[in-house]
C-alpha cells in the first residue's frame, strides 16, 4: 500500500506570533530538498507538513530519509491514507497490522482528532483500533505504559492517516531563520561538526577556508571541498571561501618568536574572517574549538584570539571532549572524510612548544613585528569563492 510522509514540528509550534513564518520557512524547504526524488504534493495541516507522492515513480524511502535530515523537523512517519469513516479505519489497520507491529510483542493504539465533528472520541477510535490489531496479530499484547510500537490514527479535515513507529528527525529550527553565519572550516574533525550544529539552530552557514600552498596540496583543499558538500546536506548551497595564508605564516616565521606562531596565525585568521563575514552579511564566526584540546585553544589562548574581531564567535563544540565530537562527526557523515591524511595550514609550521597561556601584550608585542595590515590586505587579495552544492542537486 502506499504511504505518504507526515513530518511533525518541534520549536516552532512555541512561535506564537511569528510561528507562521517559521512553518512556510520549513515548507519551502522539505519541497526544495525532495525534488531530486520526484513530484510531490507538499502542503501544510494541523502542525504537520504532509509529502504525497504524485506518481508511482516517486523515490519515497529517499525522500524520508532527505526530510529525516531536514532541521525543524521533530519526528516523522510513513502514513497510510483512507477513507474518513470508521470502518474504512478499522479495515486499514487490520490489513497494515502485521507491517505496522513488525516483530514487536506489544502495542498500544493512539487516536488524535484534528476534526472533532468526527462522530467517535479518541479514546473509542483507540479501542476498535486496538481490537483491529489484536485480531490480525493474535500474538500480540497491550501495553499502554511501555509499548514497542504505538499505532496512530490521525483524523484530519479530509481524510485519516494511519502509522506505526515515529523516527527522530533533525531538531532544531529551519535553516535561514536565525541569520546567517561564517564557519571557519579547516579538514579536522571538529569544524564541520561546529557548522553541523550550529545550522541546526536555523543559522545559514558560508565556510571559509585557509590554504597554505605550496605547503598544502590541492588533494587537501578536495578533501574541504568534500567536507562542505556533506554539510550542503543540511545547510543548502554553501559559499565556500578560500584564503592564502602563506605569505603571512612565512613573515611569522621569519620574525616572531617561534612558541607564537600558532597563536599569530589565528589572529590573522578571524581579522581576515571578519572582513569576508561582514562583506557576505554573516553576522558571526564558527569555529569547531573546544576547550583545552590543543595549545591554541586554552582559555587565556581564545581570549587572545577573541580580542581581534568585533563580531559574535561561536563555538559550539566548546564543551565537549574528542570522544563526542567523533560520535558526532560520524553521526552526520564527515568523519570519514575527515581523517583522510592530508594536511591543512594550521599544521604548516607548527612550534615545537607553544604558547599555552598567553598575555595580550606580549602577543601584541610579537605582532608589531609584522605589517599587520599589509599581510591581511595581500591574503585578501588571493580570496576565492565559488557555490558548492550536495551532489544530489547538481
Amino acid at each position: 500500500m502506499n504511504y505518504s510522509i507526515l513530518l511533525k514540528f518541534g520549536e516552532i509550534t512555541l512561535k506564537g506570533a511569528n510561528r507562521s513564518y517559521f512553518e512556510n520557512t520549513l515548507l519551502r524547504q522539505v519541497r526544495y530538498r525532495i525534488k531530486p526524488y520526484g513530484k510531490f504534493n507538499v502542503f501544510k495541516s494541523q502542525s504537520t507538513i504532509c509529502v504525497e507522492a504524485l506518481s508511482d515513480d516517486c523515490d519515497m524511502e529517499g525522500a524520508y530519509d532527505i526530510c529525516k535530515k531536514t532541521f525543524g523537523v521533530i519526528a516523522l512517519c510513513r502514513a497510510y491514507e483512507c477513507e474518513k469513516d470508521m470502518a474504512a479505519i478499522e479495515k486499514t489497520v487490520a490489513a497494515l497490522a502485521p507491517e505496522l507491529i513488525g516483530g514487536a510483542k506489544t502495542f498500544k493504539a493512539d487516536a488524535r482528532r484534528s476534526d472533532k465533528s468526527f462522530p467517535l472520541s479518541s479514546p473509542e477510535i483507540s479501542a476498535i483500533v486496538g481490537g483491529a490489531v489484536l485480531d490480525a496479530c493474535p500474538g500480540v499484547k497491550v501495553d499502554v505504559h511501555d509499548p514497542e510500537v504505538t499505532v496512530r490514527v490521525e483524523i484530519r479535515d479530509e481524510k485519516a492517516f494511519i502509522s506505526g513507529a515515529r523516527e527522530k528527525g533533525a531538531g532544531g529550527m529551519p535553516v535561514t531563520t536565525n541569520g546567517k553565519a561564517l564557519l571557519l572550516l579547516s579538514g579536522g574533525i571538529d569544524s564541520p561538526v561546529a557548522g553541523h550544529m550550529i545550522c541546526r539552530r536555523g543559522v545559514k552557514l558560508e565556510a571559509m577556508h585557509f590554504e597554505s600552498f605550496p605547503y598544502t596540496s590541492e588533494r587537501a583543499l578536495e578533501k574541504v571541498r568534500e567536507l562542505t558538500k556533506i554539510l550542503a546536506r543540511y545547510n543548502g548551497a554553501v559559499c565556500f571561501h578560500t584564503v592564502s595564508v602563506t605569505k603571512i605564516q612565512e613573515e611569522l616565521r621569519k620574525r616572531c618568536e617561534e612558541e607564537y606562531f600558532t597563536l599569530l596565525l589565528r589572529r590573522f585568521m578571524m581579522r581576515i574572517s571578519e572582513r569576508i563575514a561582514l562583506e557576505r552579511e554573516c553576522r558571526a564566526l564558527v569555529t569547531g574549538e573546544s576547550v583545552g584540546q590543543v595549545a591554541s585553544q586554552t582559555i587565556e589562548a581564545l581570549s587572545v584570539t577573541n580580542s581581534t574581531v568585533n563580531i559574535p564567535v561561536f563555538r559550539p563544540c566548546i564543551g565537549l571532549d574528542k570522544e563526542e565530537i567523533i560520535v558526532r562527526a560520524r553521526e552526520i557523515g564527515t568523519y570519514e572524510t575527515s581523517i583522510l591524511p592530508y594536511e591543512d595550514c594550521c599544521t604548516v609550521f607548527t612550534p615545537r612548544h607553544p604558547k599555552t597561556k598567553p598575555s595580550l601584550d606580549r602577543v601584541l608585542a610579537e605582532e608589531e613585528r609584522v605589517d599587520v595590515e599589509a599581510l591581511v590586505f595581500a591574503a585578501l587579495e588571493t580570496h576565492k569563492q565559488e557555490w558548492i552544492k550536495d551532489s544530489l542537486y547538481e
